[in-house]
């Protein structure tokens, strides 16, 4: 268990390694090698175009839903870039491309989305847990993988992703208590997207910050642009590597926004307006690191030509994957949900073969 240690309020001022226009700031921690940018940059790009692919795949009826993370994809990115092959990554409905970002194939992390009752690819081999839709159960789950890896003494750290809604659900709380209190390797990253649907953040809580939770429970707590990917790298692998050597759990705030509605199902502009969204425009992550990559000769024409060339071809097989028809089963819903199905469980099951017998004969 972790023993009783006080920790700083977070700075008021942002981590903030390059400014809205690429410029790097000064004063500031040294970017991560100019490599790592352009890989960042270039999965960044993909989660953009898959963002819109999938957007537009809900209104072709392709998919039933989509929480799109359009303007938060340096967060997502730079969740899944600090991680070793041996961590594993624990996102919400949100994070999408976090998963791609991890290696998954994109039309296997969509399934879910498209109403599949499984999450569509293997959680085990990717180290990746399911999609959890419903508000920070996943952070319980999270700081469990990561107690169990510190029992077993693996050498493995989770992430655990949520947004500011999840900090006012009671979940959150008991979450980061556990994982203070047994010094788990697990590093909770807020995407302060500053809505819970319809909730704005200062209906949600009047905190300093979100970051200075973190500080109750006995970790330390970080507050970061979160459209800096430059940034965002750093201060997640710190984090990452506090948690590696024994260190404990890290609270990371990562200030963005939500630049699309809460899903296709959402009417944004009922509770927000436009203009408050064009004042986060300037802000893009991909305008800004594409910027200083350029200014930096680190990125030219021919290499942005490539890397949209790229995203393109990733969304074409997404369109393609998302065309196929899937031959469902109906009776699948009560195959997996208790070992033995009996009482309710079972008549239901029996009303239910017998309607799709009932169907079939008549279709002959």
């Amino acid at each position: 268990m972790a023993t009783q240690v006080g920790h700083p309020l977070p700075a008021d001022a942002l981590v903030r390694i390059l400014d809205e226009h690429g410029t790097p700031v000064d004063a500031a921690p040294p970017p991560p090698p100019g490599e790592q940018l352009l890989a960042g940059y270039r999965a960044m790009v993909a989660a953009r175009r898959l963002n819109d692919q999938a957007s537009a795949l809900v209104r072709q009826g392709r998919l039933a839903v989509y929480p799109s993370s359009h303007g938060q994809e340096a967060c997502q990115v730079a969740a899944a870039a600090v991680l070793a092959d041996g961590d594993w990554l624990f996102p919400t409905y949100r994070d999408t491309a976090a998963i791609v970002a991890r290696g998954v194939d994109p039309v296997e992390v969509l399934a879910m989305l498209r109403g599949d009752w499984h999450c569509g690819y293997d959680t085990s081999t990717h180290r990746v847990a399911p999609q959890a839709t419903p508000l920070a159960t996943q952070l319980l789950h999270a700081v469990g993988v990561a107690h169990a890896a510190r029992l077993k003494r693996e050498d493995t750290v989770v992430m655990a992703l949520c947004g500011d809604g999840a900090t006012s659900e009671g979940d959150f709380h008991e979450a980061l208590n556990f994982a203070a209190v047994f010094a788990a390797p697990v590093v909770f990253l807020v995407q302060n997207n500053k809505y819970a649907i319809s909730v704005p953040l200062a209906r949600q809580s009047v905190a300093s910050s979100l970051a200075a939770k973190g500080v109750g429970y006995g970790m330390p707590g970080v507050r970061v642009d979160g459209n800096d990917l430059a940034a965002l790298t750093v201060v997640l692998s710190e984090a990452v590597s506090r948690a590696r050597e024994g260190g404990g759990p890290t609270l990371v705030e990562a200030d963005t926004y939500r630049m699309q509605a809460h899903t296709n199902a959402d009417d944004a502009t009922r509770y927000r307006t436009d203009d408050e969204v064009r004042q986060w425009i300037p802000r893009d992550p991909l305008t800004r690191l594409r910027t200083y990559l350029t200014d930096r000769r680190l990125l030219d024409a021919d290499a942005e030509a490539r890397i949209t060339a790229d995203a393109e071809e990733m969304a074409a097989r997404v369109r393609a994957g998302m065309a196929e028809e899937v031959s469902v089963d109906p009776l699948e819903l009560f195959a997996h949900v208790t070992v033995r199905r009996g009482g309710q469980r079972a008549e239901q099951a029996e009303l239910l073969a017998a309607e799709l017998a009932a169907d079939e004969e008549a279709s002959r």
